[in-house]
């Protein structure tokens, strides 16, 4: 709910606004646990969740499945995929995983800080 504080509204649609973040992350059964008490991955799809609750027009997201097991990496990746194409966001994501750049609609390949290749 942090990123939700600075905008008017009750606590209450703050609330609500934040389960759907983490439902579409599959945590709500974690809603009660404190940081220390998740998992790395946990955290890292809090993260995301926390990402998410602003509807942003644009996700930078740095190794999003870095922490994850490659079950929860795809449902990450197309999570990110829905957002862009239902809420008009744009998503970049990087990651050195090349199934998971094969999730995605447009890869940029970089070697040694030069565009290799567009695809």
């Amino acid at each position: 709910m942090l990123p939700l504080v600075p905008i008017k509204m009750s606590a209450q649609e703050r609330k609500e606004i934040a389960m759907v973040a983490i439902k579409e992350v599959n945590l709500e059964e974690k809603i009660n646990h404190l940081p220390g008490e998740l998992s790395g991955g946990e955290q890292q799809r809090v993260a995301i969740a926390r990402a998410l609750v602003n509807n942003p027009l644009i996700i930078l997201a740095d190794e999003p499945t870095g922490n994850l097991d490659t079950k929860t990496g795809e449902k990450i990746v197309l999570l990110l995929r829905k957002v862009n194409y239902d809420k008009n966001c744009s998503v970049i994501i990087s990651t050195h995983d090349p199934k998971i750049a094969d999730l995605t609609e447009r890869k940029i390949i970089l070697e040694d800080s030069k565009i290799v290749k567009k695809e």
